[in-house]
């Protein structure tokens, strides 16, 4: 049998994965509404509107996957007096083709996100959309939404605008690459070098993006670094799992999105417009957690407190850096699931805990994420002048919707990671490894292992240990089509 599977584990997974979509409601192919649509559209969004800018003079580049087409976000770096730097970042328009209550839009609503899984990529949006005529390709010139900062030299957002304009992408720039440059590892990348100015851009915006990130710690923003095991194909065949790590270039993005999803949020409700919040709760189990800094010799405070545990976050890095990114999947769990919810102007904000801040909202990836529509929506809205497209229970709807959906896509992309796992170690049952528990409930207690970094069930021996413990397991059993590895405690 497992040699039967050799050379077809692309094929197993695309089969997996389309299946377990079925299972949980989502659609992982267009209805032919859709396509009927999409035939429709001919060409990308024009100017349509005397209000709409013309940013195509601006050294605007994308930072993204290196094989990434769906493009959302451009970013440009502007030096002003006295210090500050006013940060442009420009959103795709996909509103301007994708209209609502339309085929796409239905079939966006139901699966509310692309799913990424090991054996293919599910786009929200059809090709012809996402990855050209809604994307901010290189060379591209397109209609976009623009978010604007004013960021000062201590990390703040001292003024903001949002408005319509047309830009163009001068370089398609790539994570690894860019961070290498950043961090004096590498050369500097071609795409940069032919772009008159972008060298200097470039480090301006890293130089801004490291001032939002420092002030956001500051007031108890945590420092969390998760892995993600990406499978290695040769010939279709999975000959490993590697861990996609952040990086330098990674955070100038992750940075720039944060501060423009708050100016976002801010700017929907000083024009007193509902928003669709992203909100992550004060943590369900911070006594576990605090248990689990004691175990570090770190006290925590009885009561949740984001600050104090960013302190024991950075000292648990700084002491052990290799198992740091085990910690912060214990804590992740720990601190509970993110969910949506409808802001009201006047109301009081939940906010997000783990980036400490109270006003944010998804508003970045329109081309990967419906919610980040509908904010876009509301946002040109507010920008024109014109009445609130959305009713709040039309919003309750959405958020509710989008929560359950995001879950199940989670758990699809899950299900698929840990079939490419179960195939890489189906020939090592039997063998033992050293993991760290990421999970402890009466569904079951689960263990990440070191390497490969691969996540199974303890089903023997699991009784009173918790998240954050360190085990050492032997793999007993796998299962390729449910995604099941299962593991004993091992001594």
């Amino acid at each position: 049998m497992i040699e039967a599977r050799n050379h077809q584990h692309r094929l197993i997974l695309q089969k997996i994965a389309h299946r377990v979509m079925l299972e949980r409601g989502l659609q992982p192919d267009f209805p032919p509404q859709a396509i009927a649509e999409l035939n429709k559209i001919t060409s990308p969004a024009h100017i349509t509107n005397k209000t709409t800018r013309d940013l195509r003079k601006l050294i605007w580049c994308s930072i993204d996957n290196n094989d990434s087409r769906d493009l959302d976000q451009l970013t440009y770096a502007e030096q002003l007096p006295g210090g500050d730097v006013k940060i442009y970042v420009a959103i795709a328009d996909v509103d301007a083709l994708v209209k609502r209550q339309t085929a796409l839009d239905e079939h966006a609503r139901l699966n509310t996100t692309s799913v990424y899984t090991a054996g293919e990529i599910f786009p929200m949006l059809p090709e012809k959309l996402s990855t050209d005529f809604t994307s901010l390709g290189f060379e591209d010139e397109r209609m976009a939404v623009v978010i604007e900062m004013v960021v000062a030299k201590d990390g703040s957002v001292k003024d903001s605008d949002i408005y319509s304009a047309m830009v163009r992408n001068y370089a398609k720039l790539a994570y690894q690459k860019v961070a290498n440059w950043l961090d004096g590892i590498g050369e500097i990348p071609g795409s940069i070098r032919m772009v008159k100015h972008l060298e200097e851009n470039v480090k301006l915006q890293d130089l801004t993006a490291q001032r939002l990130k420092e002030l956001r710690h500051t007031h108890g923003a945590l420092n969390l670094e998760t892995l993600k095991a990406t499978p290695v194909f040769v010939d279709d065949q999975i000959t490993d799992l590697v861990d996609d790590k952040t990086n330098r270039a990674k955070d100038i993005i992750a940075d720039f999105m944060i501060a423009a999803n708050g100016v976002s949020a801010r700017y929907l409700a000083a024009r007193q417009f509902p928003s669709l919040r992203r909100v992550v709760r004060t943590p369900k189990r911070w006594e576990r957690i605090v248990e689990l800094a004691a175990e570090h010799k770190f006290k925590l405070p009885v009561e949740p407190d984001s600050i104090a545990l960013n302190k024991f976050l950075m000292s648990a890095r700084a002491a052990d850096p290799e198992r740091f990114p085990d910690l912060s999947l214990s804590v992740i769990k720990l601190m509970g699931p993110g969910e949506y919810v409808v802001f009201v102007p006047g109301e009081d904000s939940i906010g997000h805990f783990g980036l400490a801040v109270k006003d944010y909202t998804h508003s970045t990836a329109p081309n990967r994420r419906f919610p980040d529509i509908i904010t876009q929506r509301l946002l040109k809205a507010a920008i024109a002048g014109k009445a609130n497209p959305y009713t709040t229970d039309e919003l309750q709807a959405i958020a509710l919707h989008c929560t359950k959906a995001a879950d199940d896509v989670n758990k699809v992309e899950r299900q698929v990671d840990k079939s490419a796992a179960a195939i890489l170690l189906e020939s090592r049952i039997g063998q033992k490894f050293d993991g760290v528990v990421t999970g402890a409930a009466e569904k079951g207690t689960y263990v990440r292992i070191f390497h490969p970094p691969v996540e199974g069930r303890i089903v023997s021996g699991s009784t009173g240990i918790d998240v954050g413990n360190r085990v050492r397991v032997q793999l007993v059993s796998t299962d390729v089509e449910q995604g099941y590895i299962d593991f004993r405690k091992s001594n």
